[in-house]
């Protein structure tokens, strides 16, 4: 079964096709950036590893679906003979809500829950959405899958989601914790357990997920039970241009003082905070680390305050799971940032982790226990793989509904 798989954002598409069928083989991918903007672009890599550039004018997002479905089936670039080898096309949908706690296939009755959700997640769902309505018009006999990145954490009991404020704001607005990042913590958590041959469903993991975003996820018996994010993904960690957790006094105070409104402090907390706003250098960790090497005083501290972050977090999951088995790291940091994953875990022996500090810094990207034999907490780093996860999905619901059909 060849899959297409969309993440759609406000000026971009993201797209890999994977053929499930033989190996979960990867058979294009790439990215239309700029879509409405000048200087739109599509990158595409090919089967064969080479990559090409096809400019254009991609004004709406239906344009650049076009432009993705042309490149996969051109004569040059492609990969299919046909479009009627595309058998599903499946979506990242970034807020289900309470209506979905798992994917679903996409009827109008679910467009209509995302588009009821566009109120908690107004930068996100709209270009979800355009996705889903491009291929209806592209590929109208294909189904869709959603694959929400709430959903994983669904499972969370009501203590641990529920804020304290007025209950009946929850009743009304739906303000509570739904937490991001579900299909990646949901992958790295499955497949650490079955690269350590462990029992996913009797197993307490903590899953750290981390790049220019981040979160963390505790993880019980295959269940999310707890996770940083919140009714917004601002909310816990520091990360790359987010504040994280801030006394919300901050927020009145300088809404107060520097004489501006929600949207402007909206963008304060998420686009000119964190890693950038404390260095004042970047939001990248490359930059970051040559700016520390060069004796950046600030620099220094807003990498410290973005592991201490990261480790205060574990300590309070381990007491939520009451003791941890394996703690995963993944995303562009947490595969990549030796030193992020070291300062992290130091101190932490009393929990039961080794950390083998030799095999830690030298480690490639790739699937990899970096604790000691001895350790009893099993610390591993597990590339995400979304995509595979989306595709898997849409897979295993089509053949359900043709076991349905026959």
């Amino acid at each position: 079964m060849k899959v297409l798989v969309l993440n759609c954002g406000s000026s971009s598409v993201k797209y890999k096709l994977i053929d499930m069928a033989t190996s979960n083989e990867e058979l294009g991918s790439g990215l239309v950036e700029k879509i409405g903007m000048k200087g739109s672009v599509l990158k595409h890599t090919r089967r064969d590893g080479q990559k090409v550039q096809l400019k254009g004018e991609i004004l709406e997002h239906q344009i650049a679906i076009e432009y993705i479905l042309g490149v996969l089936t051109s004569e040059k670039h492609g990969c299919l003979s046909s479009l009627d080898e595309i058998e599903a096309v499946g979506h990242r949908v970034v807020h289900g809500g309470e209506a979905f706690n798992t994917s679903v296939l996409i009827t109008d009755e679910v467009i209509s829950k995302i588009e009821e959700c566009i109120k908690i997640a107004p930068l996100h769902n709209p270009p979800n959405l355009a996705g889903i309505k491009a291929i209806q018009e592209l590929l109208p006999s294909v189904p869709q899958i959603s694959v929400f990145d709430t959903a994983f954490h669904q499972t969370m009991p009501e203590y641990a989601y529920i804020y304290g404020i007025p209950y009946s704001l929850y009743l009304k607005y739906g303000i509570r914790r739904y937490g991001f990042h579900g299909t990646s913590h949901r992958y790295v958590s499955k497949r650490a357990c079955e690269f350590l041959e462990m029992d996913y469903n009797s197993t307490k993991i903590i899953t750290v997920h981390i790049g220019n975003g981040g979160s963390l996820a505790a993880i019980k018996n295959g269940k999310s039970v707890d996770t940083s994010m919140g009714f917004t993904p601002i909310e816990g960690l520091m990360m790359g241009t987010r504040s994280g957790d801030v006394d919300l006094g901050v927020v009145t105070f300088l809404m107060e003082k520097e004489m501006i409104g929600s949207a402007s402090v909206s963008t304060l907390f998420n686009k000119h905070s964190g890693l950038l706003g404390v260095s004042g250098v970047s939001s990248d960790m490359r930059d970051l680390s040559k700016a520390i090497q060069a004796g950046n005083e600030r620099a220094k501290l807003a990498l410290e305050i973005y592991q201490y972050k990261i480790k205060k977090y574990i300590g309070a999951y381990a007491s939520a799971l009451e003791g941890v088995d394996i703690i995963v790291f993944t995303g562009g940091v947490g595969e990549n940032h030796a030193n992020t994953r070291q300062n992290v875990l130091k101190g932490l022996e009393f929990m039961g982790i080794e950390l083998d500090y030799e095999l830690n810094a030298s480690c490639q990207a790739s699937e990899i226990v970096i604790s000691k034999p001895s350790s009893k907490v099993k610390v591993v780093i597990i590339p995400t793989d979304e995509e595979f996860m989306i595709a898997s999905d849409s897979m295993e619901i089509i053949k359900g509904q043709e076991n349905i059909s026959a």
